[in-house]
């Protein structure tokens, strides 16, 4: 059987707090996030840790994103920056490459199918992933504990996965 779930990302601010969160059902979501970090950095690791939580199910896996960046760099866009050495078209630097690189890593072997979702729609799954990574964004703006959520059965919730890193803002010069 196909394990469906969304992923989603949130920041309040852009980068500010942050989290993430994936959604199966009421009894299988986990959330977690950071004190500063971007909307890509929580959307890539919503699905860095589906993934992470799912790897033991031999099961194949469809997820539910609003976020194109995210599909695209799981499913387009990976293969080229690797082959290019983490670089994009225009020969910059890939962002966020080392959560690309675990989601390469956990990608491989995998059965695994994407699907965009419109956000704020009214998506079931989806604004249940999103109400549980705005939730934790908004408890690390207020300094409240993460609601991390069951996980997945057997598996433990890594509420701040490393590594994050916040996308460097434009240059000004």
């Amino acid at each position: 059987m196909t394990i469906v779930a969304a992923a989603d990302g949130s920041a309040l601010g852009n980068p500010g707090p942050a989290g993430w969160a994936w959604y199966v059902d009421d009894d299988r979501w986990a959330a977690g996030g950071w004190p500063r970090a971007t909307n890509n950095i929580g959307e890539l690791t919503a699905v860095l840790q589906l993934l992470r939580a799912t790897k033991d199910t031999d099961e194949p896996l469809h997820i539910l994103c609003d976020s194109q960046y995210a599909i695209k760099a799981c499913t387009e866009w990976l293969a080229g920056w690797k082959r290019k050495g983490w670089r994009k078209a225009d020969g910059k630097p890939v962002l966020n490459v080392e959560i690309i690189k675990e989601l390469d890593a956990e990608l491989q072997g995998r059965e695994v199918t994407f699907e965009w979702v419109r956000g704020h729609v009214g998506h079931e799954m989806n604004e249940a992933a999103d109400v549980r990574a705005r939730g934790a964004a908004t408890a690390y703006q207020n300094r409240t504990e993460v609601p991390t959520g069951p996980g997945w059965p057997g598996t433990d919730v890594d509420p701040a996965p490393e590594p994050v890193q916040v996308e460097p803002p434009a240059t000004l010069f």
